[in-house]
């Protein structure tokens, strides 16, 4: 039994928490679990929208480094793998991993050394992006549910192993649109020697509206079907247009609420506008000497100097207010010749792609800090899992390893310098702070002002998102 005093406190305490929580969801500050789809204008799907709260970025850079970079040969410092390098694993001295039996511990195939004002210990191989380790959020414990590289990349992509699920710039530009109008608001940029493994699946819509698939092309590979017939004339062109238009609006007056037909008609307007602004924002020639030097893109190495006129594609893009740019780094499976599937001839092939890779990032990161870019853009560098810190039996290269990678921040809203987890002694597997890919999925989403428990999209009687049913933000590296 309680007494009448107690009861009336209780009570007035209830209603006073009653009355709070009212004031603050009019308020629009109480926290909440349930959907928040964002209001997408059938006629204008584009349009940017509000984020849900605060953002910290207003745009997304990823590098997507295809066919697993090797975390313990290039940002995850090991000094006992030195220590140890000719030796078994301890506790795991015959271990079986994805191509088979595994041989002895081997060292980093390159050195390591401290790199920008921080001295964070990086390895030669990427020694340009190393010095810019003092704009940088390490996070040394990624990992993946999946040790093969389509199904790796599809999870890094979209969340999940299967195929049919939308990408995370699919997802950012259906809850967020895009500032350029006249531009699409996800864009892919191919390595110049191939498409990535998981191919399309990287950039597609999934169940999402089409809208919000991205668009694939680089320098190399400009968007097909962009300019007019040879045979035609502006003013015929401009004839023809407004014919179109007249038909379509009249078609849409007959048929008023039909969102298929709204959304059709304003992605034939998009790809109208695409024809005048694409050229314009691809047209890297008109860069300054100093900025193709500073990325690499006069190289005599030609694949090199591809990707660095990718890269300043990359942040034109990003400069134009385009919401979401997925920018690879390695091509489809070939033995690790044209990714970072090093089996095995790693030091070989990786010496060839770090090349490819190193300067050109290096100057991406640096071009946006000089033009202020990185205070509202979030740079992501990732890679679909890691490499074992041994070599395969038998071969001179290191196989799959989803237990334990690194991956990296930079730019707006991050904390940096920063290193955020670990692997063990050896590089082997994730033992402090260990992250999923959920969770690099939900902060990325933080950081864009995204709840990723809120942003949904119903389908088959579920309420999609992009992180499943899992996933943290990872609130210790955000600035």
């Amino acid at each position: 039994m309680i007494s009448r005093r107690t009861f009336l406190t209780n009570t007035c305490d209830g209603l006073r928490g009653i009355a709070l929580a009212s004031l603050l969801a009019e308020g629009g500050l109480l926290a909440s679990d349930e959907p928040l789809r964002p209001q997408i204008d059938q006629a204008n799907p584009y349009a940017a929208r509000p984020p849900m709260s605060v953002p910290r970025a207003k745009n997304v850079l990823m590098v997507f480094c295809s066919g697993a970079l090797s975390q313990v040969d290039t940002f995850d410092y090991k000094p006992e793998l030195i220590r140890y390098d000719g030796k078994p694993l301890p506790g795991n001295e015959k271990l079986t991993s994805f191509q088979g039996e595994n041989g002895n511990l081997t060292r980093p195939l390159w050195p390591f050394r401290p790199r920008g004002e921080c001295g964070k210990m990086v390895s030669d191989l990427v020694a340009q992006i190393g010095q810019h380790s003092d704009e940088i959020c390490y996070l040394h414990s990624l990992t993946t549910k999946t040790n093969t590289h389509g199904p790796g990349e599809n999870v890094m992509s979209t969340g999940f192993t299967f195929d049919g699920f939308p990408s995370m710039g699919s997802w950012i530009s259906y809850a967020l649109g895009t500032e350029n109008q006249d531009l699409p608001s996800f864009v892919a940029i191919e390595d110049p020697r191939g498409m990535p493994q998981a191919g399309p699946n990287n950039w597609a819509s999934g169940f999402l509206p089409a809208a919000f698939q991205g668009t694939p092309f680089s320098t190399t590979k400009p968007i097909r079907y962009l300019h007019p017939p040879g045979d035609g004339n502006a003013k015929s062109d401009a004839q023809a247009r407004s014919v179109l238009n007249l038909l379509n609006q009249r078609h849409l007056e007959q048929f008023p609420g039909d969102q298929a037909l709204a959304a059709r008609i304003a992605s034939y307007e998009l790809a109208a506008r695409m024809q005048l602004s694409i050229p314009e924002a691809a047209d890297v020639t008109n860069e300054s000497q100093h900025t193709l030097t500073l990325y690499g893109a006069d190289s005599t190495n030609g694949n090199k100097a591809a990707f660095g006129r990718n890269c300043i594609l990359a942040r034109r893009l990003i400069e134009r207010g385009v919401r979401f740019v997925q920018l690879f780094n390695g091509a489809y499976a070939s033995g690790g010749n044209l990714n970072w599937d090093g089996h095995s001839k790693l030091k070989e092939q990786y010496d060839v792609h770090a090349e490819i890779l190193d300067q050109p990032v290096a100057g991406l990161l640096a071009d946006l800090k000089q033009r202020g870019l990185l205070e509202s853009t979030l740079v992501v560098f990732c890679t679909e899992f890691g490499r074992m810190p041994m070599f395969q039996m038998g071969t001179y290269g290191r196989d799959h390893n989803p237990n334990g990678f690194t991956c990296w921040l930079a730019g707006a809203g991050v904390r940096a310098p920063f290193t955020y987890g670990a692997t063990d002694e050896f590089g082997f597997k994730s033992t402090e702070n260990v992250m999923t890919v959920h969770d690099f999925h939900a902060t990325i989403l933080h950081l864009l002002g995204l709840d990723h428990k809120r942003l949904t999209f119903y389908h088959n009687g579920i309420e999609r998102r992009l992180t499943d049913v899992h996933g943290s933000v990872v609130r210790e590296i955000l600035a």
